[in-house]
């Protein structure tokens, strides 16, 4: 951290105070495929019970 009168400069993980881990990104495609997945599901089946 570097004061400069009354300007501070931090690095992005000091002003965080924290990790940052990708999880969400894994959770977002998973979910993400399983919504597509659902919705496929969903579609095929109305079709072929409407004839």
């Amino acid at each position: 951290m570097q004061r400069n009168g009354s300007h501070i400069r931090m690095e992005t993980d000091e002003a965080r105070a924290g990790s940052t881990p990708h999880i969400v990104r894994y959770v977002l495609g998973f979910s993400l495929a399983l919504a597509a997945i659902a919705m496929t599901i969903v579609w095929v089946s109305a079709a072929l019970s409407a004839g």
